[in-house]
């Protein structure tokens, strides 16, 4: 469901500055809100949550209480994010906008319940209804769709337990209309998709695991006996994304069968997105690519790395102009899609606003100094010309890759990356390999790196001279240089960035979204001699970005003391995410006390998930994260970590917007559980969204604890993922 929460309108935003600075209209102490115009009114209300609005705001004054019920600020709601709603005090609200609300979204309200999903029936106008991530049987399902007939767009969890046969015939009815259906897949099943003849939005998200809880094999046999999926005749975009699993991608084959038969004509938007390696392949990809590049009007693609070849990708981009490109883990892939975005293969390649050109993460990169070649690796000019030619790219995500400059002088000096990509002057959100920010390697870390013997070469190696060392003219001490300075041209060049994730190449979480886990992994993979350059000086320059908001520093073995972050977030006061994984050594924590200066001046943080090996949670961190006032979500990660029950509780006693604290520490299983019974136990009664999972990283439950987390929350922020260039929202959830 949409989520309506517009930026003010230029001249709105004017009217309001001049009505509350301009002296000559309003004397000094007298400025009110009976002083401004309903119209400002109505846009600064428009920014204030559903719940407080009704409830509170509604009762100051008869104008804020007719203001308060205006059809603009109740017809599209979103309840999403309203933490201190429960049962008892949504319901009265539900009533209020009955007569109202046409767009509505619960979406990842885990925590009301299945009861309150039946009051959604007075709502009798709604045509766009989410409710992922919510209690729904399919006898309440039923319920409420029997009273719905006016919906055209529904979003819903598919629980274990689902029974299609128990949907009414009203109910039924109500579906055989629905143009929009996104369903959250938590078992084997085909949901309500046959019962939906008239589709043309359909979006699936596959979370089934491989086993049950008691160990046995989870198997999609029970899709013989249901009904078949119709032929999608009016469908326009199909989305799939699915979480690592056997079960999940032999579902999604299923689901995929009708299009072996037939491709819908006027399919427009087809997006998969499979993690792993090897995805199970689909032998219809080639048709339907090249059905996708004969009708011209292609929006949105991605598949996964298996299904296509060079051939097949380049007549499916033929003639259109898409807004949205994927092609993550599909390195072999990307010679193509740069000739089709440079060469005219694409039709109008301004009208792309999203593209992903991930790596992969597990590949392993060796430790040198040389350039590497590979498939992977970003070339300066080539992305050159796709800045300039795609000018208008909004979100570019480039996570895994490669990009080694050269740090040369003279006339055969290369372009930087950074200079390259500066020249995306509307580019909001951006994913950079933390080698790509890097200015080159100067003549002591390369020496460095260079008489230090790879592992699997040691032995095979002249042991370095002892003694006066041969000269080299290349040694000689030079004057200090700046070693942003392509950084520098990046953020100058695109200065309203909102979201910057600078990953480390071959950085894998201990608990990632769409990796194998690897707890028990340590050193970074993949680490290259660019990105160890990284640091600091690095950190600090983003403080470039007046506008960012949210911030992923991932795998950077350069930060040393962390003072780059106290620097950053002096300058970026709208700071409202922040993750922070694997800098500095990872055999002990050594920007410490800069990430507790760090915190105190994050004032509008609202989540900060925090990966570190050897993490001392101590009273004095939990004194400096009480700092954050707006906190509302908090993950800590730790392999050999520490935490302070005590200090743990007094932070929470503190940050009262706090809903969920996540800790994957080190310590004993008694500790753990004792420490989340005592939160619970005290706070749950006044936040009725509370989220407390307290458990030790290495034990060997941690996946099926894991599991009963709200599905909303590790998207979030619990499992590691890069949030840039993702599956686009086309439709109106």
């Amino acid at each position: 469901m949409s989520t309506i929460t517009p930026g003010l309108p230029e001249d709105m935003d004017r009217q309001i500055i001049q009505a509350v600075s301009d002296e000559d209209v309003i004397a000094s102490g007298s400025v009110g809100m009976s002083g401004l115009s309903d119209e400002i009114l109505l846009c600064i209300l428009r920014h204030v949550p559903v719940c407080d609005l009704l409830q509170n705001v509604a009762h100051a004054c008869r104008k804020l209480q007719t203001l308060c019920h205006d059809k603009t600020l109740l017809t599209h709601v979103c309840l999403s994010e309203e933490y201190t709603a429960n049962d008892v005090s949504l319901r009265p609200i539900l009533r209020q906008l009955a007569n109202h609300v046409q767009s509505l979204s619960l979406s990842g309200c885990y925590w009301l319940s299945g009861s309150t999903m039946e009051h959604l029936g007075r709502c009798r106008a709604v045509t766009y209804l989410d409710l992922t991530g919510c209690r729904l049987t399919s006898l309440r399902l039923s319920r409420l769709l029997s009273s719905l007939s006016l919906l055209k767009s529904l979003a819903f969890d598919v629980a274990p337990g689902f029974n299609s046969a128990q949907l009414s015939s009203e109910a039924v009815d109500s579906l055989s209309r629905l143009a929009e259906l996104k369903q959250t897949l938590l078992t084997p099943s085909y949901g309500v998709v046959p019962c939906c003849a008239q589709l043309r939005r359909l979006a699936l998200q596959f979370d089934i695991p491989d086993v049950t809880r008691e160990g046995v094999g989870v198997c999609c046999q029970l899709m013989v006996s249901q009904s078949s999926v119709p032929h999608y005749q009016q469908l326009e975009e199909f989305s799939a994304r699915l979480a690592p699993g056997e079960v999940n991608q032999t579902l999604l084959l299923l689901y995929l069968a009708v299009f072996s038969v037939h491709v819908p004509e006027h399919l427009r938007v087809f997006l998969v997105s499979i993690p792993g390696p090897n995805p199970a392949r689909w032998p219809a990809a080639t048709s339907l690519a090249q059905s996708l590049g004969h009708h011209g009007d292609l929006e949105a693609l991605q598949l996964p790395r298996s299904w296509l070849d060079s051939l097949s990708l380049e007549r499916a981009l033929q003639g259109n102009s898409p807004k949205h490109l994927s092609f993550s883990r599909c390195p072999a892939l990307w010679a193509q899609v740069f000739q089709s975005l440079l060469e005219g293969g694409v039709k109008d390649v301004t009208q792309l606003i999203s593209l992903n050109l991930s790596g992969i993460s597990h590949t392993p990169y060796p430790e040198c100094t040389g350039i590497r070649g590979g498939e992977d690796q970003l070339h300066a000019g080539t992305m050159s010309r796709l800045a300039v030619l795609c000018s208008n790219l909004k979100h570019l995500n480039l996570m895994h890759t490669h990009y080694h400059h050269e740090n040369t002088s003279g006339l055969g000096g290369e372009t930087h990356l950074c200079a390259s990509l500066a020249k995306l002057q509307h580019l909001r959100s951006l994913t950079l390999p933390a080698c790509a920010v890097s200015d080159g390697l100067n003549t002591r870390h390369t020496s460095t790196h260079t008489t230090s013997p790879s592992s699997l070469l040691l032995g095979l190696k002249k042991a370095p001279r002892m003694g006066l060392q041969n000269y080299r003219p290349d040694t000689e001490p030079s004057e200090p240089r700046d070693s942003t300075l392509g950084l520098k041209q990046l953020l100058a060049g695109c200065p309203r960035l909102e979201a910057l994730e600078l990953i480390g190449p071959g950085f894998i979480s201990a608990l990632p979204r769409l990796e194998p886990c690897a707890r028990a992994c340590v050193e970074p993979r993949g680490m290259c001699a660019w990105a160890r350059g990284v640091g600091d000086t690095h950190l600090a320059a983003l403080e470039a970005l007046p506008q960012l908001r949210r911030l992923t520093l991932a795998g950077l073995p350069g930060v040393l003391k962390g003072t780059g972050l106290v620097q950053l977030v002096k300058r970026c006061p709208d700071l409202r995410v922040l993750s922070l994984a694997n800098l500095g050594s990872l055999k002990n924590m050594n920007y410490t006390l800069a990430l507790l200066d760090t915190l105190k001046h994050c004032t509008q943080l609202q989540e900060l998930r925090l990966e570190q090996p050897h993490l001392n949670a101590n009273a004095t961190f939990f004194e400096a994260l009480s700092c954050c006032s707006r906190l509302q979500r908090v993950c800590l990660i730790s392999r050999s970590g520490t935490f302070d029950p005590f200090g743990t509780e007094v932070f929470m006693e503190c940050c009262r917007n706090v809903i969920m604290c996540h800790m994957f520490m080190g310590g004993t299983l008694v500790a753990c559980r004792a420490l989340q019974k005592a939160l619970l136990d005290r706070f749950s009664a006044e936040r009725s969204a509370l989220s407390v999972v307290i458990y030790p990283l290495q034990h060997e439950d941690l996946p099926l604890v894991i599991r009963d987390i709200p599905l909303t929350l590790l998207d979030r922020i619990t499992l590691f993922q890069s949030h840039v260039a993702q599956a686009p929202h086309l439709s109106s959830w």
